[in-house]
This record gives structure tokens, C-alpha cells and sequence, in this order.
């Protein structure tokens, strides 16, 4: 059999990280090139970017520097890593360069550090960079501090799973120094660069994340470590705080307590946990739990679960495997005879078996204010009456039944018989009705069984201990049947509840509206009249659920706080106190529900002012720069032509004479743009549809563009059926569109302008032989004041394709990005079709009317 290759281990990536730009990454990295290449190693540079910085280039002499790759984009060239050839040659460690970059389309890969994954799948060690503003996680930080965003982003993941992390730290004005000196960017770049993004300020802010991200990357590789060596004890490598929450209401004060604590030593860390019971029994209140949660992590901590039958050894355990210094517990509610009659609690199991971790026993106002432990399963009073009198009862029934079979029947068959209605007992009142039937069942079968019978006292020691141990039999199963019955109960319920639960979670995501949703569900749970949502303040009705049919007369009222503001009313019956705990996690999703509203109404309100603002900020933009320009050249055309002390030739003044009506042209399509893009947002745009031919108005639209003799080769125009549009618009977005595809078209290359049938709607096509536009950017290029990829500020606003797509919705169609096949952009605009010459009246019996020359008003955009 033919023997295939192993596959190649993967490759170790080893990342410079640095703190801010000018640290000296690449420094760094060239340095370790070096040392590799001395020990042996086959050394090269897959990319690598000096920013000019001399030190850098000089640290790169000798070292083997791979081609770039030259792709062609928007008109220009660009240099790139060479994926495919650093792949071939195949070296011991790649270098490259700015992780974080993104690649020119034309590629295999969007982002570099995808570059980077394809040579370590390879079995090529790597080393690269990264500043740590482009961190995805940190980039909203990092733009709150600086105020600059930052575009190029690299997954956290990618960096943690480096084998090597190192961080090129400097002290922010050793930094400031050296770009003084130039070492960091060009002579005229330093003011500007010291004065705005290398403040003192940012770059301490910058280097404080930095050092916070490495140290948890290394305390992720400490636990790593920890885990696989099997140690358990804890290294007090930094504070964490572990708090224990039971959801009582001591739980603020503890979470109080511990942040304290937490707060004391910097980089310390808060943990709150909650221990559940495996059996899901536990009995804490979800909507306290929820509030604590909040709180926790209000206060800067996280909120953890964890699942346990023995809380103490939970608690320790969490801790351990978080390598927690500091556990912080509550005292106990129980009172003295509580603690008496069941042992020691939580906090002395959790002390004792504590070891290196300090536990805080943190008193609070509850302390010692719990109940005696019931003896048995709390019923109903009737039940529990009933269980009573059974006791009594059913031990006497059962005394009269056998003896009648007094002969027949021996001693173990009573004894197992007594034993079958101590059950049952314990099944309808509970232990405590159980241990007086065990106990009025063992006078009677001692009185009536047992041998010398109508007396107490037993002749045979046989007899006395099958009297002790049917006794103790009796107690024993009667209380495991009565905490078995009362398990089953709280399971049937706690199932019921999350059931709830689950189905109003489900309920909430999938429906539009939140609030009716809840009160209907709220009303259908708990089986109520009505539900109703109040506003406090006002004393008005927020929202209500009732139910058909009348109401009940007299029904109870039961209320429950909803936020600051708000109340909860339910009427109908009155809710049993098992059914307030989860009435209070509907109450919690209530107020959350409550504030989405409110937000929402407040984000409605605001989003047109901010959507004014743009269109004002943007309009103000393009009225100080692209209307001044014709507007200057126009002016100034016509204060030559009125200056006393110039003598112009005739040809002089025709061309000063031509420059100011086109000048003037323009700034009058300008302006007209901006009108109609404003009567548009405003729906104040009166339209005039008729049947219209594209071979017509195509070529009423290409005269009006700024040169006419453009290459546009339209093609099937005179076959088309006839649109339905208003002419002088659909003159205006032809041009727009096609002045668009011109401007980026291949140089040489034709604009097609294509139409064709379809249904009831008619398609034309305007294709370019261009860069094409990426599919993350189609829908940036209709926004208004967008010239996406255009350096050229000379041609227009950007109002061109924005306007287009308004107006082609204005008369009923659309217009859409497509690609080119073979590269290039096709702008696809869909209109309505024509209906038959039959059912639209006009003057032709196949044409309608051509559009007036006077209408038409082409679009520079």
C-alpha cells in the first residue's frame, strides 16, 4: 500500500502586542528574527511595514525579504503579502507584519490574520504584531479614549490562542519623547500626532488596557496550568472574592461587604455564587436572585450558578477552581434552637473545611431570626385535622378488623398490617399525624396481640423487640414517605414553575409587543380576572389583560411593585404565598418590558432629530465646499469681465463668458439635487406617470450629461415595452446612473445600458466594466452626501445614487446593486410596466407623449 505524508504539526504564532503605535513592535520582532536566524533557524520576512523609522529598516539587513504581491484597486496599485508564494517557499518563521490589517480585495482572504491561520495550518511558525486599539473587544474603548475609530479589528480569540504573548510596553512620555526626536513618524506629522492621539492622558489609558488584557491572558494560562498539574490550593496570585448568595434577604449586604473587600487591593476580582440543589428544589426566589444579579454586576463582579447537594464543599470547590482568596458568607438565620436540633449550618461546615481560603462570616439584620424546623409537610388546616383524627382512627379500625382473625392471623401479620396504615396516615397528615398513629398503633398491638393480651405488660423478650423495632420500622417509613411526598410536591411544582417561566420567555422573544404579551400571560398563569399595569404617579392605566365573561364579584386584589414608577395589579383570587415568588420574576420581566418601551418611545422621538441633524451637518458640509466652488468660479468670471482696468481680447471675454454659465449650470444642478432630495424626505414630490419609452428618454438624458459624447452603447431600448414613470424623473435617474458608471469605468471600456420584460415590470441594466462595489457596501452607496471609494470632490455632493433610488421608489420601482460577470458593477433599476395602449388614453396609438425638453434637469452627482 502507498504510504501518504503526516500531515504537518501546526505552526507556533508568537505575538508582539503592543501598547500604542511607536512602542517599537516591529522593533521587537525584527530582533527576534535575528537571534533565530544566528541559532540557524530559516528566517524570512513574509511582510513588513517601517513607517519609514530607520532603526526599524536597518534591523531588517540581512534577513530574507519575500515579493510582494501588486493588486490593482479603484484605479491604483497596491503592494501585499504574498500569501501563495510565502506558502511555496515553505520557511522555518515567517515574519508578518500589522495583523490587524485588511487585505485589498483580490485576494484569498479578507484579513491578514486569516493569511496568518492558512501559514500556521501549514506548519509555518509565525511571528507578528498587533496594538492592542485593534482588539475587537477593546475597539469601543479604545474610541471613547481617543475619540478616533478604529477600522482595522482582529478577533480577540486570534491572540489568545497564541503560544507567546508579549507586551511592548514604553511609559507614555518616553513615547512622547521619541516621537519628538522623529523616531516615530515624519517632521511634520509629530505636532499634530502630540497634541491629539499621543496625549499623556491616552496613552496611559492605552497602556493600563493593555497590561490588563495580558494579565488576564496569564492568569488564563496559570489556570490552564493549575488544571492539568491537578493542584488545588490556591496561589494568592491577586485578590478574588468569592460572595455566597443564597437569595435571602441578607444578599445585598454580603454583595456589599465583599466589593468592599474586593476594592481594597487593585486588580481585584468579585464573584458572586449561587448554589442549586441538584434536584432543582432549591427553594430561593428567582425575582431576589435576579435583583442581586443585577446588583453584582452593577458593582463590576460576575454572577455564577453552580449545582450541589453539600452547598459548603459547592462554595469551596467554585472557589478553588477560581483560585479565590477570600469567601464571604452570611451568618446564619436559624435561632439557637434551630442550630441545636440540626447542627452546625453552612458557614461552620465551610469554615472547617476552608484550608488557605479566609472566609468572612458577615453579620446583617436577619441574623438569627429564622424558624423552628417544621416536623413535617405544612397542609391545608382541614387536612391536617384529618390526619390527626386518622391517627387515631384508622389504628382502631385496623384493631377491630383483625381481631376477627385473631386464630388465623399471627403476630408479624398485625404487625405488618399496623405498619401499612402508618403509611397511610403518614400519605394524608404528614410525619407528625404518622408518629401519633405509630404510637396509638403500638398501645393497641401490645394491649390486643400480644401475648398475655388485655394487659402491657409483655411475657417473651421475642415480643418486646419486634414491638421496639415494628415501632421504629413505622417511624422510619412514615418519614421517608412523608419527605418523599413533599420532594415529589416540590418537584411537581418547581417543574411547574419553570415551565412557566420558559413558556412566558418564549412568549416575550417571539411577540411584537412585550407588555400586552406579559399582562395576558401573567393573567393566564396565575388564573386571574384581570391584569393591570398602573402608573403610580399619574394613577393612570399603562396597559391591561381581562378576561371574557363577568367578572367575579368581591374578587381579591393582589399588588406588586414594578420599578420606581409602576404597580402591578391582579384581581380575581388570592394568590397562596408559593405563588408570590414567581409572580415576582413576572414582575422583573414586567419592569424590564416596561423600560424596552420606554427606551424605544425615547429612541423614536430622537432618531428624527438626529436623522435632521446628519442631513443639516452633511448639507452644511457640501454647501461650504462643493456649491462654493462653481459659485467662486462664477464670481470671479464675471468680476474680471466688470474690472475697469483689464482689456479683454473677445475671445478672452467668451471664455470667461463660458465659464460662468457652466459654472453657473452646475451650481444650478446642485442645487436642484438638494431640493429634490429635500421635497423626497418631505413627500412633497408631485409626480405625473405616463406610459414612457426608454428610447426616447435615454437619449434626452445622455445630452444632459457634462460629456455628451461619453461611451454608452444602449442595447434592446427600442424593444422594451414602455415604462410607467414620469419622464423628466426617469430622465434624471438615467443620467445619475449612468454619470456613475462612467466615472468608474474601465478606461476605454463602453457603459451598457440594457432593458428587457418581465411580468409586469421592466428591468434595465447600466454595466461597467469598474472595480465593482463589495456586498458589505451596496446599501452604504444610496446614503445621502456618499461618494464611497471617490477621492474626487470636484464632481458633486454624493446626492447622485441616493437621489436616483428615491426617485425610482417614488414612481413605483427600485434600484438595486448587482454584479458585473467578468467584474464590474450592474445598477439595476426596476420600473412598473406600461399597462396596454387600450386602457391608457393618449395622443399616439403606440407612443405617449414625449417629455418637455424644459423639464429635464440633469444630476452632476
Amino acid at each position: 500500500m502507498p504510504r501518504h505524508p503526516a500531515p504537518a504539526a501546526r505552526g507556533r504564532l508568537r505575538v508582539y502586542l503592543g501598547a500604542a503605535p511607536g512602542v517599537g513592535k516591529t522593533y521587537r520582532m525584527l530582533d527576534e528574527a535575528r537571534r533565530r536566524r544566528e541559532r540557524g533557524a530559516d528566517v524570512v520576512i513574509g511582510y513588513l511595514e517601517c513607517h519609514g523609522r530607520r532603526h526599524t529598516r536597518r534591523m531588517a539587513d540581512g534577513l530574507e525579504v519575500l515579493p510582494r504581491a501588486r493588486r490593482s484597486y479603484r484605479d491604483a496599485e497596491f503592494e501585499e503579502m504574498d500569501l501563495d508564494a510565502l506558502l511555496a517557499r515553505r520557511p522555518a518563521v515567517a515574519l508578518v507584519d500589522e495583523l490587524a490589517h485588511t487585505n485589498i480585495p483580490g485576494g484569498r482572504n479578507a484579513k491578514r490574520w486569516q493569511d496568518v491561520d492558512e501559514l500556521l495550518a501549514a506548519g509555518i511558525d509565525v511571528i507578528t504584531t498587533v496594538n492592542i486599539q485593534h482588539l475587537e473587544s477593546l475597539n469601543d474603548v479604545v474610541q471613547k479614549i481617543t475619540g478616533i475609530p478604529q477600522r482595522e479589528t482582529v478577533p480577540d480569540e486570534v491572540v489568545r490562542r497564541a503560544d507567546q504573548i508579549e507586551l511592548v510596553d514604553m511609559a507614555p512620555q518616553a513615547l512622547r519623547r521619541r516621537m519628538a526626536h522623529g523616531n516615530v513618524y515624519q517632521a511634520e506629522k509629530v505636532d499634530a500626532a502630540l497634541s491629539h492621539y499621543f496625549r499623556v492622558g491616552n496613552l496611559t489609558a492605552l497602556r493600563e488596557l493593555a497590561l490588563l488584557w495580558v494579565a488576564g491572558r496569564v492568569d488564563e494560562g496559570l489556570r490552564d496550568y493549575r488544571a492539568i498539574h491537578a493542584i488545588d490550593r490556591v496561589w494568592e496570585t491577586r485578590e478574588r472574592v468569592v460572595v455566597a448568595l443564597t437569595g435571602g434577604p441578607e444578599g445585598e449586604t454580603l454583595i456589599r461587604r465583599a466589593a468592599r473587600i474586593s476594592d481594597r487591593t487593585a486588580g481585584g476580582e468579585l464573584l458572586a455564587v449561587h448554589v442549586t440543589r441538584s434536584d432543582g428544589l432549591a427553594g430561593a426566589s428567582p425575582g431576589a436572585l435576579a435583583e442581586q444579579r443585577r446588583l453584582v454586576e452593577t458593582l463590576g463582579g460576575s454572577y455564577h450558578v453552580v449545582v450541589g447537594d453539600d452547598i459548603a464543599a459547592a462554595l469551596l470547590a467554585f472557589a478553588r477552581a477560581h483560585d479565590a482568596t477570600q469567601l464571604v458568607l452570611g451568618t446564619s438565620r436559624r435561632g439557637r434552637i434551630n442550630r441545636f436540633l440540626t447542627g452546625p449550618g453552612i458557614g461552620e461546615t465551610t469554615v472547617d473545611a476552608s484550608e488557605d481560603i479566609d472566609v468572612h462570616m458577615v453579620t446583617h439584620a436577619f441574623t438569627g431570626r429564622g424558624r423552628l424546623p417544621s416536623l413535617g409537610r405544612r397542609h391545608s388546616r382541614r387536612r391536617t385535622v384529618a390526619g390527626f383524627v386518622a391517627g387515631l382512627v384508622v389504628p382502631t379500625l385496623l384493631t377491630l378488623l383483625l381481631s376477627r382473625f385473631h386464630g388465623s392471623v399471627n403476630l408479624t401479620t398485625d404487625a405488618l398490617i399496623f405498619q401499612l396504615g402508618v403509611v397511610a396516615v403518614a400519605l394524608l397528615g404528614g410525619a407528625t399525624s404518622a408518629l401519633l398513629a405509630s404510637l396509638t398503633a403500638s398501645l393497641l398491638l401490645n394491649w390486643f396481640f400480644i401475648p398475655p393480651v388485655h394487659t402491657f405488660t409483655i411475657g417473651e423478650s421475642n415480643n418486646i423487640i419486634a414491638l421496639l423495632v415494628f415501632a421504629a420500622v413505622a417511624l422510619t417509613v412514615s418519614t421517608v414517605v412523608d419527605h418523599a411526598t413533599r420532594l415529589t410536591a416540590r418537584a411537581a411544582r418547581a417543574t411547574a414553575e419553570a415551565e412557566t417561566l420558559s413558556t412566558l420567555a418564549g412568549s416575550v422573544l417571539r411577540g411584537a409587543d412585550a407588555l400586552p404579551a406579559l399582562l395576558e400571560r401573567t393573567r393566564t398563569a396565575f388564573a386571574m380576572d384581570s391584569v393591570a399595569l398602573l402608573d403610580r404617579a399619574a394613577g393612570r392605566v399603562l396597559a391591561r389583560s381581562d378576561a371574557d365573561g363577568p367578572p367575579t364579584a368581591d374578587r381579591p386584589v393582589t399588588e406588586l411593585p414594578v420599578g420606581p414608577d409602576a404597580l402591578l395589579v391582579l384581581t380575581g383570587r388570592r394568590l397562596p404565598a408559593a405563588d408570590q415568588k414567581v409572580l415576582t420574576a413576572f414582575g422583573a420581566h414586567v419592569a424590564a418590558a416596561l423600560e424596552r418601551d420606554r427606551l424605544a418611545t425615547v429612541a423614536a422621538e430622537v432618531e428624527p432629530i438626529r436623522a435632521a441633524d446628519r442631513m443639516r451637518t452633511a448639507l452644511l458640509a457640501a454647501v461650504s465646499h462643493d456649491l462654493r466652488t462653481p459659485l467662486a468660479a462664477a464670481l470671479a468670471s464675471i468680476g474680471s469681465l466688470r474690472s475697469p482696468d483689464v482689456e479683454f481680447s473677445d475671445a478672452d471675454r467668451a471664455e470667461l463668458l463660458d465659464l460662468a454659465d457652466a459654472s453657473l449650470v452646475r451650481l444650478t444642478r446642485l442645487v436642484d439635487n438638494l431640493l429634490d432630495m429635500s421635497r423626497l424626505q418631505a413627500g412633497a414630490l408631485t409626480l405625473h406617470l405616463r406610459p414612457t419609452h426608454l428610447d426616447e428618454v435615454l437619449p434626452r438624458a445622455l445630452d444632459s450629461l457634462a460629456d455628451p459624447d461619453a461611451p454608452v452603447r444602449p442595447l434592446d431600448l427600442d424593444t422594451a415595452p414602455p415604462v410607467l414613470a414620469d419622464p423628466p424623473l426617469l430622465e434624471r435617474v438615467l443620467a445619475n446612473v449612468v454619470t456613475n458608471a462612467l466615472r468608474y469605468n474601465a478606461p476605454g471600456a463602453p457603459v451598457l445600458v440594457t432593458a428587457s420584460g418581465l411580468l409586469d415590470r421592466v428591468e434595465i441594466r447600466v454595466v461597467d466594466r469598474g472595480p465593482g462595489i463589495a456586498p458589505e457596501d451596496r446599501d452604504r452607496v444610496f446614503l445621502p452626501f456618499q461618494r464611497l471609494g471617490d477621492s474626487d470632490n470636484t464632481t458633486g455632493v454624493g446626492l447622485g445614487l441616493a437621489l436616483s433610488r428615491g426617485l425610482a421608489e417614488a414612481m413605483g420601482g427600485s434600484l438595486e446593486v448587482e454584479d458585473t460577470p467578468g467584474g464590474g458593477t450592474t445598477m439595476l433599476l426596476t420600473l412598473p410596466a406600461a399597462p396596454a395602449p387600450d386602457a391608457a388614453p393618449g395622443p399616439g396609438p403606440d407612443r405617449a407623449p414625449a417629455p418637455d425638453p424644459g423639464a429635464v434637469l440633469p444630476d452632476v452627482p
